[in-house]
C-alpha cells in the first residue's frame, strides 16, 4: 500500500475518469472518516482507507479485486456479450471501470463458480492449464450413467483438434443421469465434448467448486457474489480436492 491522491484513489477504484473523480471531490461527495474531503491533492494512505460516496455508499479501498460470482444460466462470460447478458451486469458498475475480467469461462448455459479479477498474473496463473488447478463439475446426462461411461471419462476420450485423450482427474456417479467429474485442463467445452466423445451427451453444468474452494462454502446464491478473503484465496491451489471421493474402477 502507498500514499495517493485523492483523484487518483477514486480513479482506482472504478469511479470513472480523473476528470468526474475531482468533480466528485470539488461537490463534497466524498468523505473519509466522516470528514468531507473537498481537495483532490491531497494524499491519502491506502492501507485499511474506508471512502463514503454520495453520503451513504462506503467502499473499502482494494489494490486489486478477487470475486467469486455465482454465475445464473443465460449469462455470457465476455465483456462484448453477443446473446446474452453478459456476467459484468451483476457487479457494480464500478468493477467494469476497473477491466473486472472472468478467470477463464463458463458457456453461457453453464452455471456455477466463476472467479473475477482485475489483476492481470493472477488471472493468468489461474488459467494456465499448466497450473493443473482442479475444478468440480456436476454434471445431467441424458443417457442413464453406467460403469462403463465412467470407465471411458477416467482412461481418457479423444476429442476432435486434440493430440491426445483427454481423461477425468476423477469422475464420480451421483445418480441415474448424475455426474461428478473433477477436471484440470480447462479446454474448451470440455465436459460436454467428453461426454459426447464417450457416447452421451450433457443436459446441465454446474461448476461446485475450484480447487479446495467450494461455492457452497461461500453461502452465494445465484447471482450474488463476494470478495475472497486470504483464507479463500489460499484454497485455489492446484491440489485435489478432498471433497470428492475417487472413483471406483467398475468390476
Amino acid at each position: 500500500m502507498s500514499k495517493l491522491s485523492l483523484d487518483r484513489i477514486l480513479q482506482s477504484q472504478g469511479f470513472g475518469t480523473r476528470k468526474y473523480c475531482r468533480a466528485l471531490i470539488d461537490d463534497g461527495e466524498v468523505s473519509i472518516a466522516g470528514v468531507v474531503q473537498d481537495n483532490y491533492r491531497t494524499t491519502i494512505e491506502t492501507a485499511g482507507l474506508v471512502l463514503t460516496i454520495f453520503g451513504d455508499e462506503e467502499w473499502v479501498y482494494r489494490e486489486h479485486l478477487y470475486i467469486a460470482l455465482y454465475k445464473p444460466a443465460n449469462f455470457e462470460c465476455s465483456r462484448k456479450p453477443s446473446h446474452h447478458p453478459g456476467v459484468l451486469t451483476l457487479l457494480p458498475e464500478q468493477f467494469t471501470w476497473r477491466d473486472v475480467q472472468p478467470v477463464g469461462r463458463l458457456d453461457h448455459d453453464t452455471t456455477g463458480m466463476l472467479l473475477m479479477s482485475d489483476d492481470g498474473p493472477f488471472i493468468h496463473a489461474q488459467s494456465s492449464p499448466k497450473r493443473h488447478v482442479p475444478k468440480i463439475y456436476q454434471a445431467t446426462t441424458q443417457q442413464p450413467v453406467t460403469d462403463e461411461l465412467v470407465a471411458k471419462l477416467m482412461a481418457g476420450v479423444q476429442l476432435h483438434d486434440e493430440p491426445a485423450p483427454l481423461a477425468a482427474q476423477v469422475c464420480v456417479k451421483r445418480g441415474e443421469h448424475q455426474l461428478e467429474i473433477v477436471l484440470e485442463q480447462g479446454k474448451y467445452h470440455q465436459v460436454k465434448r467428453m461426454l459426447a466423445a464417450a457416447d452421451n451427451h450433457c443436459t446441465a453444468l454446474h461448476r461446485s467448486a475450484i480447487g479446495q474452494l467450494t461455492l457452497e462454502s461461500l453461502g452465494l446464491a445465484e447471482g450474488e457474489w463476494c470478495y475472497l478473503t486470504e483464507a479463500q484465496m489460499a484454497l485455489l491451489a492446484p491440489n485435489l480436492p478432498a471433497t470428492v471421493a475417487p472413483a471406483v474402477a467398475p468390476a
